[in-house]
């Protein structure tokens, strides 16, 4: 049996030990991982109990069961999560045929994490950060703008041609040629007014207003991956959102 704190249920043990994996990168984005069976002969427990910490994986996206072919480490590489952390709805059921957003890299540069920026990432001001900044439009209509920032030394050799000719989304980028997966996100979402520079880029006046959404995009283990600042239009999306 394993030992651990009195107080950590067993299956939680058996969560950490299959995070553990899945963080060593022992089991891959999109890779099956092994049974039931097989997990509880590794750490020597009960079925049951795997099947509960699998459980517990699935509900939250790290996990994906399929019925008769096992369970797969989640990738955003799949066409169901490619916009997990996206929001942005259309007004119409007619726009709902929009397709994917076109997206128009304008920005990808090594710089000094600010003191804001680095607390955010759990850097130290100065550290090596790439910054980020791209369009998505939808139905030919600039529609996001957003400006990312990311650990210097996780993404190294990310340029903005290499972003420009990758046809995936960028979180599946992440994971295939930086080994860097991101399992959750926090967000702030609030009103703002467009200004000069973000109105000039999503073709709308000075003072039209857009909604703002900063989000952090965490790895494994809650390590922070991504800062990301956003301005959508809104005049013919809304923000979606599922509560549970």
């Amino acid at each position: 049996m394993l030992g651990g704190p009195a107080f950590s249920p067993l299956y939680q043990q058996i969560k950490g030990l299959i995070l553990q994996s899945l963080e060593s990168g022992e089991w891959k984005p999109g890779e099956v991982i092994p049974s039931e069976m097989e997990l509880a002969a590794r750490y020597r427990v009960s079925q049951g109990t795997v099947r509960k910490a699998i459980d517990e994986l699935a509900a939250s996206h790290l996990l994906i069961r399929r019925q008769g072919k096992g369970t797969f480490v989640a990738t955003h590489a799949e066409q169901h999560v490619n916009y997990r952390f996206l929001r942005l709805a259309p007004d119409r059921d007619e726009q709902a045929s929009e397709g994917p957003a076109l997206r128009h890299f304008l920005d990808c540069k090594r710089l000094r994490a600010s003191a804001d920026i680095a607390r955010q990432l759990g850097l130290r001001a100065g550290d090596a950060v790439l910054y980020v900044r791209r369009t998505l439009a939808f139905a030919e209509q600039t529609t996001i703008l957003e400006d990312m920032w990311l650990p210097g030394n996780a993404f190294k050799g990310l340029t903005v041609e290499r972003l420009a000719r990758n046809d995936a989304p960028m979180y599946a980028l992440f994971e295939t040629e930086f080994g860097i997966r991101m399992v959750r996100a926090e967000e702030k979402i609030k009103a703002v007014a467009a200004d000069a520079d973000n109105g000039a880029l999503l073709g709308v006046a000075p003072g039209t207003p857009l909604l703002s959404v900063e989000r952090i995009a965490y790895t494994y283990n809650d390590v922070p991956m991504e800062l990301r600042r956003g301005v959508y239009r809104t005049d013919t999306h809304h923000y979606r959102n599922t509560l549970s």
